[in-house]
């Protein structure tokens, strides 16, 4: 399914790790709405829950002990303003996700359109495994991968070589 759905390498990579970390069937709680990705993880077999588009940074509470089998969030945790409260409060025991890495050759993304589509952090490796380990997580997986881009230039080439997705799966 995924092979024809943009962004697929990001998709595929993603579904890759979560079947490898978490395979299905397995309970989800999906932090964001509904979305492409969603999808697909219930066409693999995961009952999958999203949120429903509440402020995370306000309303960090947002599962309940033994409800679901792990917490997904999918480039979720670099729009938040405070990630930390969010990751301290979860109470199920597994967590798969993924952030963009803070490329040196481009700035952090910003919307000129939507208020709400704005990466506030977007993290070396380094700082995304201290924060989840300060929330009390243990890292137990990780990979990272490209995002090369159909374009001509320095920053396309850069893109070939330099990882732009990294990929967690924690437990406490």
């Amino acid at each position: 399914m995924y092979e024809n759905t943009f962004p697929n390498k990001r998709f595929k990579k993603t579904l890759e790790f979560l079947e490898n970390a978490v395979p299905a069937p397995a309970k989800v709680l999906d932090l964001g709405v509904e979305n492409p990705f969603s999808a697909i993880m219930k066409s693999h077999n995961y009952e999958v829950t999203n949120t429903s588009g509440e402020d995370l940074d306000l309303h960090s509470h947002v599962d309940h002990e033994n409800e679901y089998d792990l917490v997904t969030a999918f480039e979720i945790f670099e729009h938040l303003l405070s990630p930390f409260n969010l990751l301290k409060d979860l109470k199920t025991t597994k967590l798969v996700a993924t952030v963009p890495l803070k490329l040196w050759f481009a700035d952090a993304y910003r919307s000129k359109t939507d208020m709400r589509d704005r990466h506030y952090h977007e993290f070396e490796d380094w700082q995304f495994d201290w924060l989840l380990e300060k929330a009390g997580w243990n890292i137990k997986k990780r990979t990272k991968w490209t995002n090369p881009v159909q374009k001509i230039g320095i920053r396309p080439l850069l893109r070939t070589v330099t990882p732009r997705y990294y990929a967690v799966y924690a437990e406490r």
